[in-house]
């Protein structure tokens, strides 16, 4: 009975309720259905080549050019005697004026500082290589050219500019093959020698990686064989390691990892290939802030999730960006202490709404994995060094839609594994590889580690 005692009213209250609860699920589809023609199908992790539509670029106002008033300008600066390359006395082409034919009287020299380059096209070179003999032992010696390998028709240095072009810089086979002048088949039996020649390489910077105290890895898709495959990144500060293949198992995170307990912490996102890594793991605070800000999204009329997202969404913000903040350490850990109380309080919160405590669940069940962050200033709360590795390869993926066969794809990953890490020491990519490739053509037995990769300077 209605509370007025009227079965009509009732009758009526029932189907505003019906009515009111079909409204509100229509209103749920029709928010989930814009998101998604909005932000794609995998929503705020959609990447940015699949957006169905992809917004007008704001429009921002430039800076103005020049030094603020009042300061000194820092304008192009001419080269001096210590760092200029080569002077080039240029006369006149006549002397005499070119107004009125008068003689023209010499008054001293104006300089002009231009940067340039030589022609990089390759070089057709015929060594005459000299022939002597022994009559001793009856054989004959042949010199050998300095910087290329034996049997090769290509110098050292054309190969280390292609290894830095295509795997490092991401410019496509066809490119190179017309800007050396070398075919493309050519260009990859140069890739695949090379290969071969650095394919004890990965497995030493593994060494390396395992003992380092602060780890990252992270993966992404990558097309073998027109068969969906993934690229594994294995990286810290100093060096990064990359592994095309056709799964996404947890064997290949573990055939790096190893069985033996590890030193130090792994950074990672919440995927569960990582899950037995046998050392601390940190998960992302940037994926949880995403699901967070997305539940804010999917109910935006919820005022219990506008409020969980209002005091959650800053206090992971600041956690991540925490230890780039220009503080002593003291200071650090204090203010990293109370913002892990912040947030374990807030989702010790009880709350009503499923996606609360969806989210609330995740950094109950996994505390143990959710802020080393806040006990060394080492550790990141985020991926961003991992996301910043990859970046290239999702590039060249566009580009070249992946690797033509699973040799290809373990070329890729021994030479990009190279180029990435003699980057990231310091090196130059293409002078390190020649200079390394100058040392196996005088003795093919040689290690190239060393060359590649000299002793860090302590910090």
């Amino acid at each position: 009975m209605a509370v007025n005692g009227c079965p009509i009213c009732l009758q009526k209250q029932r189907r505003i309720d019906e009515l009111e609860e079909e409204l509100k699920k229509l209103r749920a589809k029709m928010r989930y259905q814009e998101r998604r023609e909005q932000d794609g199908f995998f929503g705020s992790s959609t990447p940015s080549s699949q957006l169905p539509i992809k917004p007008n670029a704001a429009h921002r106002e430039r800076k103005p050019k020049g030094a603020r008033p009042g300061h000194k300008g820092n304008g192009r600066r001419s080269h001096d005697e210590e760092t200029v390359d080569r002077t080039v006395d240029i006369e006149p082409s006549s002397e005499t004026c070119p107004e009125c034919g008068a003689p023209l009287e010499k008054k001293g020299w104006t300089d002009r500082s231009v940067v340039d380059t030589p022609s990089q096209k390759p070089q057709k070179i015929t060594y005459r290589l000299a022939k002597r003999y022994c009559p001793h032992c009856h054989r004959t010696v042949t010199a050998q050219p300095s910087g290329v390998l034996p049997k090769s028709l290509y110098g050292n240095q054309l190969i280390a500019d292609a290894v830095e072009m295509h795997y490092f810089h991401g410019v496509p086979m066809g490119r190179i093959s017309e800007y050396l002048g070398v075919g493309a088949g050519s260009l990859m039996e140069l890739f695949r020698r090379c290969a071969r020649l650095f394919e004890r390489i990965p497995d030493e910077l593994i060494e390396e990686y395992r003992a380092a105290l602060v780890k990252h890895a992270d993966e992404t898709g990558w097309r073998t064989d027109g068969k969906n495959g993934y690229v594994w990144l294995f990286a810290t500060r100093h060096l990064s390691i990359f592994q095309f293949g056709k799964n996404r198992s947890a064997k290949v995170p573990q055939a790096v990892f190893g069985k033996d307990p590890l030193p130090g912490t792994l950074v990672v996102d919440r995927y569960a290939a990582y899950n037995k890594a046998p050392c601390e793991i940190q998960y992302c605070y940037a994926h949880l802030l995403r699901e967070v800000q997305d539940l804010e999204n999917e109910f935006p009329e919820e005022p219990e999730i506008s409020t969980f997202v209002a005091v959650v969404a800053p206090l992971l913000s600041l956690a991540m960006g925490l230890r780039g903040q220009p503080i002593c350490d003291e200071d650090f850990h204090r203010q990293a202490a109370c913002l892990r109380e912040k947030i374990k309080s807030a989702m010790a919160q009880p709350a009503k709404h499923m996606g609360i405590r969806r989210i609330q669940d995740i950094f109950r069940e996994n505390e143990h994995r959710l802020y080393h962050w806040a006990h060394s200033r080492d550790v990141p709360a985020d991926t961003n060094l991992a996301e910043r590795d990859l970046r290239p390869s999702v590039i060249a993926r566009k580009v070249s839609f992946g690797s033509v066969t699973d040799a290809g794809a373990g070329v890729r990953s021994t030479l990009t594994t190279v180029a990435a890490t003699i980057k990231k020491r310091g090196g130059e990519v293409a002078t390190d590889i020649k200079r390394a490739l100058d040392l196996l053509a005088l003795d093919p037995k040689a290690d190239p580690y060393p060359i590649l990769f000299p002793p860090l300077n302590p910090p």
